[in-house]
């Protein structure tokens, strides 16, 4: 489980020093999740964990007239957006948790509520979804990407059988990469919190670890730092950790594509109405 308080502290500093690789490795799931066929005209986007801030800079860059807000818990990838968005008049980041944050009472409500898998980490799920609507204009869009389950995405498949032993089974509702992997969950979640025209777009996509002449040493690298795996290894001592590393190492070169290492990722475009 990823709790609030590790991306307020480890967890998050991990994640600003890694974010040119997670954004490579969210690549075409960015450019779907941000397809402008998909995404109605806005005056005012909330991204909801906007992390290093990809999706907000990207929707401001492409909408100058509307403004953007981007949260996020984490103080380190708020600076890394920060500082990427520091020639955008229409961008604004707050260091705060979406599930409690208020609007300025002279702010525009925002009409297209967005998250790049930034919303399976709520400890009430039904209750942030609910203050996310209250929060809304009249009939608003909401759109997010996330995991589909974990047996659905081969790279956490993968991960985990390069381990000595297999970790212990997560509870698969607990906030985490895999809580929203359940359709039929999210779609109650969502109804319970008011939110209306549910669906859900399957996505299966390539997961880009490593690119380039480096790009297995690059992967390896990305792994030992970001992800369960990383963790699992890292409690490991001597000759156990040097063998995990070798088959991790040996697992990412089975999935070397010219010069690129790609595994295997599927995750849902998820939208739904306000109104």
């Amino acid at each position: 489980m990823t709790g609030a308080g590790e991306w307020t502290g480890r967890v998050g500093g991990v994640w600003a020093k890694e974010w040119q690789r997670t954004d490579r490795s969210f690549g075409e799931l960015t450019d779907r999740l941000l397809d402008p066929t998909a995404l109605s005209s806005f005056s005012h986007a909330l991204d909801i964990g906007c992390g290093a801030g990809e999706i907000s800079i990207a929707l401001a860059t492409r909408n100058p007239n509307a403004a953007i807000t981007g949260l996020d818990i984490s103080s380190d990838l708020l600076a890394i957006a920060r500082e990427r968005a520091a020639e955008l008049p229409n961008v604004a980041f707050h260091h705060a948790d979406a599930a409690t944050w208020h609007l300025d009472k002279a702010a525009i409500a925002p009409d297209l509520l967005i998250s790049r898998h930034g919303v399976m980490f709520f400890d009430h799920p039904v209750a942030a979804f609910a203050h996310l609507r209250l929060l809304a204009s009249t009939n608003a869009l909401l759109r997010f990407s996330c995991f589909r389950e974990r047996n659905a995405n081969g790279w956490a498949e993968l991960l985990q059988g390069i381990l000595p032993e297999p970790p212990t089974t997560p509870d698969p509702h607990a906030p985490g990469p895999f809580a929203f992997g359940n359709e039929d969950r999210v779609s109650v979640i969502l109804r319970d919190a008011g939110w209306k025209d549910i669906a859900f777009e399957p996505l299966d996509y390539a997961m880009i670890a490593g690119e380039g002449e480096d790009a297995l040493e690059e992967a390896v690298a990305y792994f030992l730092r970001i992800g369960s795996a990383a963790s699992a290894i890292a409690a490991l001592e001597g000759a156990t950790r040097e063998r995990a590393i070798a088959n991790l190492r040996a697992m990412l070169a089975d999935h070397r594509e010219q010069d690129r290492i790609a595994l295997p990722a599927a995750a849902w475009i998820v939208t739904a109405h306000a109104g």
